[in-house]
């Protein structure tokens, strides 16, 4: 038999082509975990941001509106206790869309 075709050489040979394919098997799977993991990642952002654009930001902006009218009453009642004139103009809300809406087709001619 030729040196090189020994069976000892097939099988060393067939080993290290084995561990060869195994370490190539392994970084697919690891490349199929971490992509799976991508998209789960990618998909619960998704979700968070959409969550965050609709019901928590209406929440939000509710108590944010809250707070501000509490604020203002205790500014009120803190001047009125310095003796200090209510700030002119502190008590204005903020227009509407339709009220905008208006405005502007009067501007608009």
């Amino acid at each position: 038999m030729d040196g090189d075709r020994s069976p000892d050489f097939v099988l060393r040979y067939l080993a290290e082509v084995e561990a060869l394919a195994e370490e190539v098997l392994a970084g697919r799977q690891q490349i199929v975990a971490l992509d799976q993991k991508r998209n789960q990642n990618r998909e619960a952002l998704r979700a968070l941001s959409k969550e965050l654009a609709g019901s928590d930001q209406a929440l939000l902006n509710e108590e944010i509106a809250s707070l501000r009218e509490e604020l203002k009453a205790k500014v009120s009642r803190l001047l009125e206790a310095q003796g200090q004139p209510e700030l002119k103009g502190y008590n204005l809300k903020p227009l509407g869309s339709e009220e905008m809406w208006f405005i502007k087709k009067v501007l608009d001619g």
